[in-house]
């Protein structure tokens, strides 16, 4: 079984896996029963350079740029209600092809026009990330978020980042009350 990790913690997942070189990430939720308007949430990348930022606009990978330049990240598209069973969104990742000059990749997720729409995080139920590898389509370790995010239209989930030669997992459960353009300006992305 696949460690499950709390809030902050993270993992080496090519120590988990040695030769370990396509994961695919898997981001999934559950709308709480509400009266009104339907809920859209939407998984994103971020491709971040040492200085923590994308190093251009293209490191963005999200619905309607879903493929990164250099072909390493890609997302698998955007699925506009939560229905069905398992990951809602999955974006597949060739850790072989990452540019050595991304340090991080941060996958995240937020509510379309949240905050126009008076919706948010606290509205969801059983987020999760999760990160499998390719090959074997095996989960190497996810992580639940518990907390309440009350006010939050878009949530940080985890990331996938180089240490010592390594590709570690951590999990990061950070909301952003201000939504999506903040957190997407948060990380050098002019939207």
């Amino acid at each position: 079984m696949a460690p499950s990790l709390p809030k902050g913690g993270n993992i080496s997942l090519t120590k988990q896996e040695p030769g370990l070189d396509k994961i695919i990430v898997g981001l999934g939720w559950t709308v709480r029963n509400t009266s009104g308007t339907g809920f859209d949430l939407d998984a994103c990348v971020f491709m971040l350079g040492e200085n923590g930022k994308c190093r251009s606009d293209e490191d963005f990978i999200f619905y309607n740029q879903k493929k990164s330049t250099c072909g390493s990240v890609e997302h698998m598209g955007d699925n506009r209600t939560g229905a069905g069973d398992g990951d809602d969104e999955v974006i597949r990742v060739d850790l072989s092809k990452v540019p050595a000059d991304v340090t991080k990749l941060v996958f995240a997720a937020s509510i379309y026009d949240g905050l126009a729409r008076k919706q948010n995080f606290g509205q969801v139920a059983d987020a999760y990330i999760r990160v499998l590898n390719n090959s074997t389509r095996s989960e190497m370790t996810r992580y639940d978020l518990s907390e309440d995010a009350s006010v939050e239209t878009a949530l940080l989930f985890g990331e996938v980042y180089r240490n010592n030669g390594e590709w570690k997992f951590r999990a990061i459960g950070q909301g952003y009350a201000e939504g999506f353009e903040m957190m997407v300006r948060s990380f050098g992305v002019e939207v």
